[in-house]
């Protein structure tokens, strides 16, 4: 058996458009068995046949590593909301190229992971923090992945907060400008800088005053007609920042320490009972496979 654990995460982590991604401690696991068909459980019933993502993310790998794909039974056990913006896709497709790597003789290797997870992704926003844990900064040049990890701190909490409805990539894409001023540039890369450094610190209030987005979020909170309340309500509770996670519908407000986290916890189940919500801090693990 193949047990791969693997992160939620977030990306873009409010101003990082497209290049910042954060893992939550957030876990999905996943047990693979060569088996002699392919057998899904643990999902809803329209996710169980060929076009699984998981399977078809084992299948891919075991391709590009030049290996025997093998019929699989698959349990996946994941807490991840599958409404959007934590990653719940990504962590299918490293599962399978998980299965598919520690199945081959040269064995699970997180480097060629990204490299092969990047490939069937199109994009390391979600896949790199996913593999490597923390808070990582990703860019592409080629067919070259670069992404530099980094520690968050540990006063530092993440309450998610879910709609029980989707905003799909592809809208939360189209709604976007198809370019930007000299000002806004600026604007962003200062504020990106800040924000990184005010996670590996710990520094509520810088995190505060730089994590302010003007690249993607006035455009994509139009979709999530929770965002204005919901925001409101985490602010007025004490959190330090508060973003869309991914391209939604999940959002996250960052809070300093675990009192604070729980009072815009109280605050956000207040405005919308019955949402999806946890508490989470930064996992830095990153994904971990074992054979037994």
């Amino acid at each position: 058996m193949v047990i791969v654990r693997v992160p939620a995460t977030s990306a873009n982590v409010g101003v990082g458009f497209d290049c910042l991604g954060i893992a939550l401690d957030l876990t999905a696991t996943f047990l693979m068995t060569p088996s002699e068909r392919l057998e899904v459980e643990g999902c809803e019933q329209r996710f169980r046949g060929e076009d699984n993502l998981v399977w078809q993310s084992y299948l891919d790998a075991c391709a590009r590593l030049g290996t025997q794909a093998r019929p699989l039974h698959i349990t996946i056990l994941s807490p991840i909301p599958l409404s959007g913006g934590l990653g719940s896709s990504s962590a299918c497709v490293i599962a399978g190229i998980g299965a598919a790597m520690a199945l081959s003789s040269e064995g699970f290797d997180r480097e060629r992971a990204l490299e092969l997870a990047v490939a069937m992704e199109g994009h390391p926003d979600n896949v790199a923090p996913a593999l490597l844990g923390g808070l990582v900064s990703s860019f592409v040049d080629g067919g070259t992945t670069t992404s530099t990890r980094m520690d968050v701190a540990g006063n530092l909490r993440f309450v998610a907060v879910a709609p029980p409805y989707e905003v799909r990539t592809a809208e939360a894409r189209r709604v976007l400008p198809t370019g930007v001023s000299r000002d806004i540039a600026v604007w962003q890369m200062g504020r990106c800088v800040a924000v990184v450094r005010a996670l590996e610190l710990g520094d509520a209030e810088l995190l505060g005053a730089a994590c302010h987005d003007r690249l993607h979020e006035p455009y994509r909170a139009k979709l999530i007609p929770d965002y204005d309340a919901l925001r409101e309500a985490a602010l007025e509770a004490g959190a330090c920042a508060y973003m869309i996670s991914g391209s939604g519908s999940t959002m996250l407000a960052v809070a300093d320490g675990d009192q604070t986290a729980a009072r815009v916890a109280d605050a956000l189940r207040k405005a919308r009972p019955g949402y999806w919500l946890q508490v989470l801090p930064a996992n830095t693990l990153g994904t971990t496979v074992e054979v037994h």
